[in-house]
């Protein structure tokens, strides 16, 4: 097995420090050996995000591929290893996904920031409740939608029919997102292209 001795190749004659992320001030053996590794799933789905030092473990072991690199090398005690900014699996890991929270950000996501009565974007988007909660009506994916202030205020407490309003487009609890581990992490730029959905 490798075992890795944190060390960094030298730095560039003109005093450019090796890079993590495409730019950034990646120099320190100590950081690279816990810079974040992105892990694949072996149809190319992000499963984990775990650190250089574990990556280079299951890269030596068989059990992953290197598919992209940070820029620095990692001295093990028999030579040199490329340090992994993204591995993926030699087999299938099945892990379920887990459904999207109800909260309001999540809402105007699935909805497209548009309000859902007048069909309009807006700056002053709310949340509605379908059947009004005064009407028992459920905190849910189904029952709730984006809508924009005007709107909300002619619907008030009453039901789209009894207000004369038509949705447009029936609500419901959105697919679940196989990205949701990336969520409030700093996406490496070589992570990008591996990662399509809108994490914003």
């Amino acid at each position: 097995m490798t075992r890795v001795v944190s060390q960094t190749k030298a730095a560039p004659a003109d005093g450019a420090a090796p890079y993590l992320n495409g730019g950034g001030e990646q120099s320190d053996p100590r950081v690279l050996i816990r810079a974040p590794v992105l892990v694949l799933n072996l149809n190319y789905v992000p499963v984990n995000v775990c650190t250089v030092r574990r990556a280079v473990v299951m890269v030596d072991k068989g059990k992953a591929e290197l598919l992209e690199q940070h820029e620095g090398l990692l001295h093990t005690v028999s030579g040199a290893v490329d340090a992994p900014a993204i591995i993926r699996l030699v087999y299938l890991v099945k892990r379920p996904f887990l459904p999207r929270k109800l909260s309001k950000k999540e809402v105007f996501l699935r909805d497209r920031f548009t309000c859902q009565y007048c069909g309009k974007k807006a700056q002053d988007l709310t949340l509605d409740h379908v059947i009004p909660r005064r009407q028992n009506g459920a905190h849910t994916w189904e029952n709730v939608v984006a809508a924009c202030s005007r709107c909300n205020l002619r619907k008030a407490g009453h039901t789209p029919a009894e207000a004369k309003m038509t949705l447009r487009t029936a609500p419901r609890a959105p697919d679940p997102n196989p990205y949701m581990i990336l969520q409030n992490r700093t996406i490496l730029d070589a992570w990008k292209p591996y990662i399509p959905w809108n994490l914003e």
